[in-house]
Order: structure tokens, then C-alpha cells, then sequence
């Protein structure tokens, strides 16, 4: 199957039930509910039923928690039932982590120019033992859980941006490494190596990505549709780097009626992988992007094994 085809089967994964006969065993897919929360005002009992498995998030006190890490840490170890952390306008400034043993969270904000989650952690910042924490933990917000979705939320990582061959300058804004995982109206705002998009199944719908060099990258299979992918490269940068390594990985990032504008020249992608594989279908260019489209990482070998695909503009 072509692999455009195939990664539009991302948003068919995260509505799959898992049954036994006629009996539902659990929540296996993410519905258009679980992105709402209305009329919630707090006072969260994960025992008091469906409506109360709500958390809300306020810095003036008034809710759960003042902050986003306190509601999610509210969820219990091994949780099967949605959780809705509303997220109240406000400026978040701290690391948050959600942990592998707590899936089927989701944060909510009140829209993204209103509720932001901001660190601005980079890969060669020290740890409180003094090692280097490396791009992997220079994450504001990491979702290391399986069905994951946000919706109306900033995630921004404000470390100063990285010009071309600057070492341990990476930031990450977002790292998603659960499965199963769906990212609506958010904005993911860095510069290099804005989106940690690590493994898993991810979809992202009518997002905005900001960034300069590599700032889509990792192994996951993703499909971003009706996104806007912003460079604010200073003189030269890459959107994509697929990491993909393996003929028989089936991972890949597939760009669908996404627009592609900001500053600097662009390459379409980097293959940063051996098996490298990018598809940008019915996009919208600014002229931004370098004629030869792709970089193949400095290895000349990789130009006969990397996927990459461009589709009517």
C-alpha cells in the first residue's frame, strides 16, 4: 500500500475498538468528546463518576491544582478512563511529564493565544547531578502515555534559537512518545528541534508549528492535516528529519493541505534515518523551500534509500 494511503489509517488507529465477542473491554479509541470540558468548576473525585473525572487547572487557586503537573500527577497509576485536565488561561512556565503508567489523559486549554505550558530547557543544560540532559529531556512537555489528546493549547519551549551547526542548542517543546495520540488546534512553538514527534501513532489536525532547523523530527507514523509549518530559520533550516533506519520500519511523516511559510530557505526534509521517509501532499509552498528540495544528511548514500514524496502543490 502506498505509504500517503497507509498514514491516513493514523486517525482509523485511534478509533479502533478492543473487543472479545460482543463484550467492549475498555476504551480504545479517542472521541470528539474527550477534547471538551464545559461547565466544570472544580473539585475533582476520581470515584464520583464520569463528570467528575474532569481536573481544572487555575493559577489563582480556584481549581484542582494551580499547576499542570499537579493535575496530572492527580491521575491514578494504571488509570483505563479518560481524564480531562482543563488547562484556565495562563502563562504555565514549568516541565511537565506525562508519565507512561498514566494513559487517556487529555489537556485542554481555553484556546492557544490563552493557555500556555512554557519551559525553556536545551539539550546541554545539567541535570541537579550535573550531567547533560540531552535533547530527549529538554522537553516542556513530554507524553510518554497512550492516548494522549490536546486541544487549544501552546506548547513552547523559549530557548534562544539555534543557528545552523550550534551544538546542544536543541529545545523541544513537545515530545510525544506514547501511542495513539491526537494534537487539535494547539501551536508548538521553538526553534531547533521544536516537535519531538519520537514514536507512536500520532495525528495532528489544524496545528501550527514554529521552528528552524529540523523542527519536526524523530520515528514516529504521523499525519498532520490542515497544519501550518512556520520556519524562523536565520539563514538556512529543514522541516522534517524522519529517523526512520530499517526498510521494515513503518514509520514516516505525512504532510497533508499543510502551508509551509516564515523565513531563511528551507529543505523539505532531512534524512536524518538511512531509510528516511517524508510525503508532503497538496501543500502550500511560500518559496521558502531549497530547489533540491531534500538534504540527505551529508551521506550521498542515503539519496537511493530515503521515501520522499511531493504531491500537486
Amino acid at each position: 500500500m502506498d505509504f500517503f494511503v497507509f498514514s491516513l489509517f493514523v486517525v482509523a488507529c485511534c478509533r479502533i475498538l478492543s473487543c472479545q465477542g460482543t463484550q467492549l473491554q475498555y476504551k480504545d479509541f479517542i472521541s470528539w468528546d474527550d477534547f471538551s470540558a464545559e461547565n466544570y468548576s472544580g473539585n475533582f473525585n476520581f470515584n464520583d463518576g464520569a463528570h467528575s473525572r474532569v481536573i481544572l487547572v487555575s493559577q489563582d487557586g480556584s481549581g484542582d491544582s494551580k499547576t499542570v503537573q499537579g493535575a496530572v500527577n492527580m491521575v491514578p497509576d494504571g488509570n483505563r478512563e479518560r481524564v480531562k485536565i482543563f488547562i484556565s488561561p495562563g502563562v504555565y512556565r514549568e516541565k511537565v511529564i506525562v508519565p507512561i503508567t498514566k494513559p487517556y489523559i487529555s489537556f485542554i486549554g481555553n484556546g492557544s493565544s490563552e493557555t500556555v505550558i512554557s519551559w525553556h530547557s536545551r539539550a546541554s543544560d545539567r541535570d541537579h547531578n550535573g550531567q547533560i540532559i540531552g535533547t530527549f529531556y529538554s522537553a516542556s512537555v513530554a507524553v510518554e502515555s497512550d492516548y494522549f489528546c490536546a486541544n487549544g493549547i501552546t506548547f513552547e519551549n523559549t530557548a534562544q534559537g539555534a543557528v545552523p551547526g550550534a551544538i546542544g542548542m536543541q529545545a523541544v517543546a513537545l515530545r510525544l512518545s506514547g501511542d495513539k495520540a491526537i494534537v487539535y488546534r494547539c501551536r508548538i512553538l521553538g526553534s531547533q528541534d521544536t516537535l519531538f514527534d519520537h514514536m507512536g501513532r500520532h495525528y495532528f489536525l489544524e496545528c501550527y508549528v514554529q521552528g528552524s532547523i529540523d523542527f519536526i523530527f524523530g520515528n514516529a507514523r504521523s499525519l498532520y492535516q490542515g497544519c501550518t509549518l512556520h520556519a524562523v530559520a536565520m539563514s538556512y533550516g529543514a522541516v522534517a528529519a524522519s529517523q526512520r533506519n530499517s526498510p521494515k520500519d513503518d514509520s514516516g511523516f505525512s504532510f497533508l493541505d499543510c502551508r509551509l511559510d516564515g523565513s531563511g530557505i528551507l529543505y523539505l526534509g532531512r534524512a536524518w534515518g538511512r531509510y528516511a521517509r517524508v510525503v508532503y501532499s497538496y501543500c502550500q509552498l511560500e518559496g521558502i523551500i531549497i530547489p533540491e528540495g531534500w538534504s540527505d544528511w551529508g551521506d550521498p548514500s542515503r539519496t537511493s534509500m530515503v521515501w520522499r514524496v511531493q504531491l500537486q502543490w
